[in-house]
């Protein structure tokens, strides 16, 4: 009870700044863009505009214009009777006011409305009753607000946008924003879904609360990686505090697309600090393996593909290390701090005199080494980033040896990996698999790589498609990978 308390001082509530009599009436604006006339005509000056959710006290009533004082913006002026509704605060109106939020809960652009009715609930209701229900519903419409926020396109929809969001501050609403991508992400702190997760709630509930608390896009870019692991650890836990038993089956998927991102980005951080990660990459593995594909919404269908492009970019981590090999192969060892310096040798050319060398800051997946018949070529797996994983291509040439980075789409790096996938006897060509994210769209192929000039020389969407990766797959890739599902 004491803990609801503060939660509803935490709110502020715009009515209680309205130090008025018991016999004072308040009103909430249904509308948007709803002028405020100095006097009870439409022609009168316009002394502020209010919007769907401000609080307003009313002093009184002149033929179809009520006389309103407005605290927030300390005016006072006359607003039409059919622009507002009647709040009443009294526990006897708990009950109109939650079936009020119930309507508005799931009604898209009426989230600062009911962000208002639900702090008027949790006002009137007696603490004893207050349930996980009206959380909930606060929750999810402070979330779509800030995903409306984050989409807006044209400068009327900014101006729409802008005020709902001063309307949600008011109640108490937090919403952050940074940049991501050189555009403004907008997400609710999600305080309402902690709330949700901590009393005794329904498991579909606790299990909107866990996703919206654990969104990827609402990381902050900037935290520390000791922050950030932090932070993904605290994710993992919140969803397994999500049941799974009594869900539908598209939320059940839901919750294990999440649980395998986030499993995916735990091994990396634990691989780059040297520390066990083949749990947490098989967890992630087990949880893509798991989703059902018949019961995968349409809407989730993106949020299936970034899933299994990060798990992909992640999961050499499960894979054991590999004994030592002999002949053409790679020795990776400490370079500069922080660096990992990638040395090849064979039979002839040891550590002191290697074939080629190049050192990076990135993860170096040893395990992943492949090499061709011949020995004129070497792919080797190297993960940068925790959502993106390159391929080093080793190939001898008339003058030497070079080392070749293929990336797994043009572009800055954001999500997506590339992964050897076999190689074509008597050719200087070599089997790809690519999976990234393109002009914020998922994408797969499955290409014919050329390793003199790294021209696709064929590329499909099925490995079935191309004779020669169908003839020359690899069989080890095949068992191991994501790509194909």
């Amino acid at each position: 009870m004491k803990a609801i308390s503060m939660f509803i001082a935490f709110f502020c509530f715009a009515v209680a700044q309205v130090a008025v009599a018991d016999t004072a009436a308040t009103v909430i604006v249904i509308q948007d863009q709803v002028a405020l006339r100095a006097a009870a005509r439409d022609s009168a000056q316009q002394q502020a505009v209010l919007w769907q959710g401000d609080v307003l006290e009313v002093r009184g009533r002149r033929l179809d214009f009520l006389q309103v004082y407005d605290h927030r913006r300390e005016r006072a002026g006359y607003i039409r009777v059919s622009q507002v509704r009647g709040l009443p605060l009294d526990a006897g109106s708990a009950a109109d006011l939650l079936a009020v939020v119930r309507f508005l809960r799931d009604t898209p652009g009426a989230e600062a409305l009911g962000i208002g009715y639900a702090a008027a609930y949790l006002k009137a209701a007696p603490a004893a009753a207050i349930g996980a229900e009206p959380f909930d519903a606060l929750g999810m419409m402070a979330e779509r607000l800030a995903r409306r926020a984050s989409l807006r396109h044209a400068k009327t929809d900014d101006a729409v946008i802008s005020a709902h969001l001063e309307v949600a501050a008011n109640y108490g609403v937090v919403i952050r924003s940074f940049e991501r991508d050189g555009r403004m992400q907008l997400c609710y702190d999600g305080e309402a879904f902690r709330r949700v997760l901590a009393m005794k709630s329904s498991d579909v509930e606790k299990a909107r609360a866990a996703l919206a608390l654990t969104r990827q896009e609402c990381i902050d870019p900037d935290l520390t990686p000791i922050n950030r692991a932090s932070l993904d650890q605290w994710r993992a836990d919140v969803l397994e505090r999500a049941p799974r038993m009594n869900l539908p089956e598209h939320i059940k998927n839901r919750l294990r697309l999440r649980s395998a991102e986030i499993w995916s980005s735990i091994a990396f951080e634990r691989a780059r600090r040297g520390e066990p990660a083949q749990e947490a990459a098989t967890l992630a593995i087990e949880e893509l393996a798991s989703v059902s594909k018949i019961d995968l919404a349409e809407d989730d269908a993106a949020a299936y593909g970034e899933a299994a492009t990060r798990v992909g970019a992640s999961r050499w981590a499960a894979e054991p290390a590999r004994a030592a090999a002999t002949g053409l192969s790679i020795v990776a060892g400490p370079g500069q701090p922080g660096e990992t310096c990638v040395k090849l040798i064979d039979g002839k050319h040891d550590q002191s005199t290697p074939l080629a060398q190049r050192c990076t800051f990135a993860i170096v997946w040893t395990s992943s080494v492949a090499r061709n018949a011949q020995g004129t070529a070497l792919a080797l797996a190297v993960q940068p980033l925790e959502g993106w994983r390159e391929l080093w291509l080793f190939h001898q040439a008339s003058d030497g040896w070079h080392i070749d980075i293929v990336p797994p789409a043009d572009g800055t790096p954001d999500l997506g990996y590339v992964e050897f996938a076999g190689w074509v006897p008597g050719a200087a060509k070599l089997l790809v698999a690519r999976e990234a994210r393109v002009n914020g769209r998922m994408a797969r192929s499955f290409d014919i790589l050329n390793m003199r000039t790294l021209d696709v020389e064929k590329h499909a969407d099925n490995p079935a498609s191309l004779s020669l990766f169908y003839r020359w797959q690899d069989p080890a890739w095949k068992r191991q990978t994501v790509s194909v599902r």
